[in-house]
């Protein structure tokens, strides 16, 4: 019922009937979490089989000394001594102390109020029913109280059983059997608990829930199950060291309101500590001491509290969102120190199955962890147990194999995945919960997918359809439309232009069709796309990546002509992103900005100084809410806003542009206080937005909307589409070149007020492109694209290459992450990596103009070309 009352305030779909609407399962294609609990082997739901294959199989070991631990029934014990054969003798003892200093008279009161009379005492037998031996103070002691004495023959069995749990009972789940063997006696332990016979460390129950990062159970007390933890880096913090404090070497100390920079300088333990050490504020921090400088960064005790420290608390004092941001600007994500990343606690780290604990395990690309179950051999007793978990475990490994996803580890977090990566995640998924009769939406399953793998998502789609399920996949991949049984092709254009079906039935009948602009690039008819100006002729020089070993890079050398268009190519897990986004762009925006979070490992980088601006297009969201809209991003709409101002309504009553900001109060409509929408939150449904019912869905409130321009309302032109948007303004310079760039990036159909959450990842990225292309351009701007023809129909794609090349043609320097073949056609120069992904990945096949690729035999892509 809670959730009922909401659902009616839904807008309903624009549709008269829909039959034959099965059970529906919507794999979409945007980055669905930003859990970083969250990991490949959660979501696919392999780590709940794989802790419970290591609690019930693996054989802990003593975290301390990593001495293997066994518990053994008591019977299986009775069972050891039985096996020695008739004769044998053996002493059943109970161990009460191990290497501890002292007299321990205590101990021997406990073995005589047990009624036994002998005790073992560093290795001799001896009488302690009548007075304890004297034992030095300051040596440590072994001692063990001498249960019984026994002579393996028929029917003793019961007199076994019955030493056996007496000896248990007073060491506390560890008895030792002393054996007579040919040179003297054997010692051989056993536990009926978790315990280190050799130390004698105690481990809980090794229980599923122990190998659990998202329990107190399992999770590491360092980090909490996390792996790492955000600190301040000194890089950041002090980039430059030949500056004294006076002259702001400490950088973020900068970035504070100048009355607290003021008292951060001239703090009362900051004066002590640089009298002490003979120096002033006035000093270059690298003239100071090693030692020195250690310490004002970690902290002197009594004197001063530390940089890093002080940091630390301004942090957690921060009240504002801002503060906290611009703090968290210095901060990067270190490994946490307890665990090495692991996330678990030591016991369950040190349970082993084969040569591997469950965090090694998980560290291994997907094809190495198959191979490493297929060679797990179990004993007898644990036959009925371990195979048809490693069954399991395989099965769903193997779809992810079979979505080309073999070069992920179980242990990559989530929300380091890709929006392509972590839809074929889920999809594997979907394939291993064997449903039947179900219809599976896609959007855009081939998503960062090398044209070589396409053919394995493909297998994985038909699989799923020849199971008994419909599959809907809304895609733009040739191989994907040509495999298709049946094709709904929508147009003719898009936005006015579009919204009718041009052509449907199978791939046969869309090629013939003569409206459909996929079937004129599927009959070949487009025109070619452009070819290199010969920009390579006229480069000024290279950007040199040296010695790149970031993830599974393997020293790699890479050169990035200047003011080109390069390329860089490779399978899925081929290291393209580790090159380009880990190292390159990290490194350039430590260079040109003084922060940003550590650069992945590399050796140098020559070239950078060319550069004076980088712009990374990436495919994350715009922004989080449905405040930011590409109105918003682009800057048009702080255009647009000094339009209204200057309307006649406006004037006469006396309106600001804060008036017409739906951020703020005053014109907004405070009901949804300007998002035009109202979150719900439901308690078992993801949460809905709802339109306004007072505004209606214009964020504005009715005295804002009088102010009219050209009959038009400021909250109607957020709902207006770009293209018309563009006829209104024709007359307003600024906003129209602003509207330009959208077009040029072909986004003409999207809405200028249309919520950031709901553009595809290519269009976001291509709202990037516009909000750049109006502004003006130094001709020294590295721009950073991964994969900008995401969700790009053909046509689209041929009017991102013009915008891509115009740029490259004012000197820009442009490095694109990039699978479709008609943009490595086009490129300049194209760096292509392989052979594989994962381990088998990181190496630089090729270098070159797309020709020498393509003549390249190794090279993958270079065959595809």
């Amino acid at each position: 019922s809670y959730a009922r009352q909401f659902l009616d305030q839904m807008e309903r779909p624009d549709v008269d009937l829909i039959e034959g609407l099965p059970p529906t399962v919507a794999i979409a294609q945007k980055s669905g979490t930003t859990n970083p609990r969250s990991t490949v082997a959660t979501v696919t739901e392999s780590y709940d089989f794989l802790r419970l294959l290591y609690a019930r199989t693996g054989t802990p070991h003593c975290p301390n000394c990593g001495q293997p631990i066994q518990r053994q029934a008591p019977e299986q014990v009775v069972d050891q001594i039985l096996g020695l054969g008739d004769g044998s003798k053996v002493l059943v003892l109970a161990p009460m102390v191990r290497g501890r200093k002292g007299q321990h008279l205590d101990i021997f009161q406990k073995i005589r109020e047990n009624r036994l009379m002998r005790a073992r005492v560093d290795g001799e037998i001896v009488e302690v029913d009548a007075e304890p031996p004297k034992l030095a103070k300051t040596k440590p002691h072994d001692i063990e109280a001498v249960v019984d004495r026994l002579v393996v023959r028929e029917g003793v069995r019961a007199r076994i059983a019955e030493s056996v749990d007496a000896a248990l009972k007073l060491g506390e789940g560890t008895v030792i059997l002393s054996v007579q063997v040919v040179d003297g006696w054997e010692d051989r332990i056993f536990s009926t608990r978790y315990a280190c016979t050799s130390c004698g460390t105690g481990l809980a129950e090794i229980e599923p829930r122990t190998f659990s990062f998202n329990s107190p159970h399992g999770a590491c007390p360092g980090c909490g199950g996390l792996g790492s933890f955000r600190k301040f880096d000194l890089d950041l913090v002090i980039p430059d060291r030949t500056r004294s404090i006076d002259q702001g070497a400490v950088v973020v100390w900068e970035s504070l309101a100048a009355s607290e920079r003021s008292a951060t300088r001239h703090d009362p333990g900051l004066a002590s500590f640089l009298k002490r050490h003979k120096l002033t504020r006035s000093t270059p921090l690298v003239d100071w001491p090693p030692p020195v400088l250690a310490s004002f960064c970690q902290g002197e005790v009594g004197v001063f509290i530390g940089l890093l420290s002080d940091l630390d608390a301004k942090y957690a004092s921060a009240k504002t969102d801002a503060r906290r941001a611009a703090l968290d600007s210095f901060r990067i994500d270190a490994i946490c120190s307890v665990c090495d990343g692991a996330r678990l606690r030591p016991e369950a780290r040190a349970v082993k199955l084969g040569k591997l604990a469950i965090h090694e395990f998980t560290a291994l690309s997907i094809d190495r962890a198959r191979e490493f179950l297929a060679s797990l051999r179990f004993d007898r007793t644990l036959e009925r147990v371990g195979p048809p978990l490693v069954a399991e475990i395989d099965l769903r490994l193997g779809f992810l194999d079979k979505v080309g996803l073999n070069y992920l580890t179980l242990a990559r977090a989530a929300d380091t995945l890709s929006g392509g990566e972590l839809q074929r995640v889920r999809l594997a998924t979907q394939i291993g919960s064997g449903l039947v009769g179900v219809c599976y939406v896609l959007d855009e399953p081939t998503t960062g997918l090398h044209p070589r793998d396409t053919a394995r998502l493909l297998e994985s789609l038909t699989e799923l359809r020849d199971r008994g399920n419909s599959v809907i996949v809304v895609e733009h991949d040739e191989a994907t439309i040509r495999a298709a049984d049946w094709l709904i092709d929508l147009g003719p254009g898009a936005g006015l232009d579009g919204g009718r079906i041009v052509a449907a039935g199978p791939p046969s009948g869309l090629v013939e069709s003569g409206e459909s602009a996929t079937a004129r690039y599927l009959r070949g008819e487009t025109p070619a796309p452009l070819g290199s100006s010969g920009r390579l002729a006229k480069s000024p020089g290279s950007i040199v990546i040296r010695g790149a070993t970031e993830h599974n890079l393997k020293n790699v050398t890479a050169t990035i002509p200047l003011g080109a268009l390069t390329c860089v190519t490779g399978v899925s897990g081929s290291g393209k992103s580790s090159l380009v986004l880990d190292i390159l762009a990290r490194s350039a925006t430590r260079r040109l900005e003084q922060v940003g979070p550590q650069p992945g490992a590399h050796e140098s980088i020559d070239g950078l100084e060319s550069i004076d601006k980088l712009i990374v297009i990436d495919q994350s969201p715009l922004g989080r809410g449905p405040r930011s809209t590409p109105a918003t991003f682009t800057g048009v709409f702080d255009e647009i806003r000094k339009v209204y101002v200057k309307t006649r309504e406006a004037k006469v009553r006396g309106y600001g542009t804060s008036r017409f900001s739906f951020n703020v109060k005053g014109g907004r409509c405070e009901t949804c206080l300007g998002q035009g929408v109202r979150k719900v939150e439901m308690n078992f449904l993801p949460d809905l937005y709802v339109r306004c019912e007072a505004c209606e869905g214009l964020r504005f409130n009715p005295q804002t909307l009088e102010c009219r321009f050209k009959g038009r309302n400021v909250g109607e032109v957020l709902q207006m589409r770009v293209d018309a948007a563009r006829d209104l303004f024709e007359n307003v310079p600024k906003v129209a070149r602003g509207l330009e760039a959208l077009q040029e990036a072909g986004l003409g159909y999207v809405a200028l007020g249309q919520s950031s959450t709901t553009l595809s990842g290519g269009e976001a990225q291509r709202v990037k492109l516009a909000a750049e292309l109006g502004r003006v351009a130094t001709g020294r701007t590295l721009y950073i694209l991964d994969e900008p023809t995401t969700g790009l129909h053909f046509s689209d794609v041929a009017a991102l290459l013009v915008i891509l090349h115009r740029l490259a043609d004012l000197g820009n320097t442009l490095v694109v992450i990039e699978h479709n073949l008609d943009v490595i056609r086009t490129a300049d120069w194209v760096v292509d990596l392989g052979p594989e992904g994962g381990d088998k990945g990181g190496q630089i096949l090729v270098e070159g103009p797309p020709n020498v690729v393509a003549g390249t035999s190794v090279s993958e892509t270079g065959r595809w070309i």
